[in-house]
């Protein structure tokens, strides 16, 4: 605040200069120490945030590693005690993790699992499915949900086999046969007419993968028991 110099006439010659400036402090000037101190603060929070924001993409690849099935979750309105049922519930073989879209899509990004991107809006909890037993890890988030009626927090969609699945197609996913299931339709194939084993090997990829892996345990076996 500049002001305006002032002299005092009196009796001698002499002019007394008062500057207000020197006596006044202007209330919106900020000290240079405390200036510095926030700008310091700042630097230091967005370093953190950023920090952060690598070690979220970071576990979201890690997760990925011998991944079978990643799905998305609408979670608004789910609250903290919830979110800890349904990860005490969950197999195992099942993580549950939040992560903000932008980072999830920058950790797919070039991967089979891009697929994924329509699932990229609203708020979402990610389900990475550890094991073949598709059916088994499912099942129970459909069981919380009909639990605490949450028909609005359906799954937004999911990857399988570099496949998108979208929330009317889930039906297909949880209703995979499972791995006991497709070793009774090997057995029972082998019985039964050539047709029968035609149409089983005619099956998906992954159930072509585990027929084969059934057929070849069926053969160590016999052989284990013959000596």
């Amino acid at each position: 605040m500049e002001a305006t110099l002032f002299s005092l006439h009196g009796s001698t010659s002499h002019s007394y200069p008062f500057s207000l400036k020197s006596h006044f402090k202007n209330p919106f000037t900020i000290p240079n120490s405390n200036l510095k101190l926030k700008q310091r603060t700042l630097t230091i929070r967005s370093a953190i945030s950023r920090t952060k924001k690598e070690e979220t993409v970071e576990t979201v690849k890690q997760q990925l590693e011998d991944c079978y099935l990643l799905a998305g979750i609408s979670y608004k309105g789910l609250t903290v005690k919830q979110f800890q049922d349904l990860r005490s519930q969950l197999p195992e073989t099942t993580k549950l993790l939040v992560a903000k879209n932008t980072l999830v899509l920058k950790a797919i990004e070039g991967t089979k699992w891009e697929a994924l991107r329509p699932c990229m809006k609203g708020m979402n909890a990610w389900l990475f499915v550890h094991s073949e037993e598709i059916p088994a890890a499912l099942k129970p988030y459909r069981t919380f949900q009909k639990e605490k009626k949450l028909e609005e927090n359906d799954f937004t969609g999911g990857v399988f086999e570099g496949k998108f699945y979208g929330p009317d197609e889930f039906k297909v996913l949880e209703n995979l046969p499972t791995r006991a299931e497709i070793y009774a339709q090997l057995l029972g194939s082998l019985k039964g007419p050539a047709s029968a084993v035609v149409g089983t090997i005619q099956a998906p990829a992954r159930n072509l993968v585990m027929v084969l892996q059934a057929y070849v345990k069926k053969l160590e076996e016999e052989q284990g028991g013959s000596q």
